[in-house]
């Protein structure tokens, strides 16, 4: 049995988070880039959060990075950096989804998990 993080709880709210702030935070209708990345980043997010609690892998982690980094610097990237609410939500949710994932790898690494599927190659 695969032990639970609470990262990959934490990445799936964070995900879900994501999704939803165009509408919680107004700016759907505004800014469609947004809206569009928020729903796609949110939803490979919740994606890989829920495959990460079935089955751990350091993949999962680094890709999880690789994203929180996408989410940061998207504002800029797509053009609605001016947008005040729309750009701290990704930059937040961006460095948090950061901290998991690398907390995660960390952990990972420490517990010395030798299980094929997180083990480095």
């Amino acid at each position: 049995m695969t032990k639970l993080r609470w990262q990959d709880f934490a990445s799936l709210a964070l995900g879900i988070w994501i999704a939803l702030s165009p509408w919680i935070l107004g700016f759907a209708e505004a800014l469609p880039p947004a809206t569009w990345n928020a729903l796609i980043l949110g939803a490979i997010i919740v994606t890989l959060a829920a495959v990460d609690l079935d089955t751990p892998a350091r993949w999962e982690a680094a890709t999880s990075i690789v994203l929180g980094a996408w989410a940061m610097v998207s504002p800029l990237a797509l053009g609605f950096a001016t947008h005040r609410d729309a750009t701290l939500s990704m930059f937040a949710i961006g460095v948090a989804i950061v901290v998991l994932g690398s907390w995660t790898l960390i952990a990972a690494r420490r517990e010395g998990q030798r299980d094929d599927r997180v083990r480095d190659h």
